[in-house]
């Protein structure tokens, strides 16, 4: 409770300076005043520009990269639990490469925001369903986690192929830079609206996945063990995998393909409280929104041009990831 505590507190810190970071400079008592004015009576004394910076574009920018960070983290973790491998992501159901077919087939037929999200978030489901179907089927003569994973890496290739397939045919001048940045990961465009349509699926899985905890642990044994407790393995297998799937769908939705984030930070979580998830998908959901939230501080803060997500996470993830395994090299439990 100390390390989850702690961290809850760093996280409060870093949302109020991530207000005063930007281009434009507030103050972080003016931009805890301006917030404060939503919902209580308070005489303005800052400028209508101000204002509009701090709720049109910073708020929901926050928000954004708050639930993003902690969708990915805490269905990394999840993911990590349920096969047993420390190098599993979220991804690696072939959730990412749905929604980037989805994404990029709704920018090739000129749909709007709404359009892109909701092509991505379904393309996402359609990818771990095929996934899922190839696995149970095929699992039945084998190691159904294994069988699970390697499906998940072949869902993700086909539709990687389906992704370039449609930048291959996507006009070069408008059509596939749009495209390519949506595949790099942003937060730049985000909007309170798109906040309310993926905020559903990601509270309502997290809440499934933090009452399942507990099952994940027992999971981590193996399913026979699992079955000697009297768990159905498959029924809760899939219960995780769906639940997992609909919270990285929804931040893939809005965020596009932001990598590391689901397999860097739970390896953190892990060092600081353990392996017990009942702790671990916690903590791993507040280091994820915190980690995605310094990140986009500085992907807006550094240089004139704002750097795209994906690619910052990249840069700082690998060596990071690195330095964890480092820290790590006893065996993974």
């Amino acid at each position: 409770m100390r390390v989850f505590a702690i961290t809850l507190i760093l996280l409060l810190l870093l949302i109020l300076l991530s207000f005063a970071v930007g281009r434009y400079p507030v103050p972080a008592d003016t931009a805890l005043t301006i917030l404060a004015a939503q919902l209580f009576p308070v005489s303005p004394d800052w400028q209508p520009e101000t204002e509009a910076v701090v709720i049109g574009i910073r708020l929901p920018r926050i928000l954004a990269a708050l639930l993003v960070g902690g969708a990915l983290s805490v269905s990394g973790a999840a993911y990590q639990g349920l096969f047993r491998n420390p190098m599993v992501s979220p991804g690696i159901l072939g959730v990412s490469a749905g929604a980037s077919v989805g994404a990029a087939l709704a920018i090739l037929l000129g749909y709007g925001m709404l359009g892109i999200q909701s092509f991505a978030f379904g393309f996402g489901l359609l990818a771990v369903g095929a996934t899922w179907l190839i696995g149970n089927t095929l699992g039945r003569r084998g190691d159904p986690v294994l069988v699970m994973v390697l499906a998940g890496i072949i869902i993700g290739t086909l539709f990687t192929a389906f992704v370039s397939l449609v930048k291959f045919v996507a006009d070069p001048y408008n059509t596939l830079p749009t495209i390519t940045f949506w595949l790099m990961g942003s937060l730049a465009s985000v909007e309170l609206s798109d906040l309310s349509v993926a905020t559903a699926p990601v509270v309502g899985g997290l809440a499934v996945l933090l009452g399942l905890s507990w099952i994940l642990n027992v999971l981590c044994f193996g399913d026979e063990e699992a079955r000697a407790l009297g768990l159905e393995t498959g029924r809760l297998r899939l219960v995780i995998i769906l639940c997992a799937t609909l919270v990285t769908a929804a931040a893939v939705a809005i965020a596009g393909i932001i990598g590391l984030v689901g397999l860097i930070v739970p390896h953190l979580a892990r060092m600081l409280v353990g392996p017990d998830h009942r702790i671990l998908l916690p903590v791993s959901t507040l280091l994820g929104a915190g980690f995605l939230l310094a990140v986009d501080d500085l992907a807006r803060a550094l240089f004139e041009v704002e750097i795209p997500l994906g690619i910052v996470t990249s840069i700082i993830g690998a060596p990071f990831f690195l330095y964890l395994l480092n820290r790590t090299r006893k065996a993974w439990a």
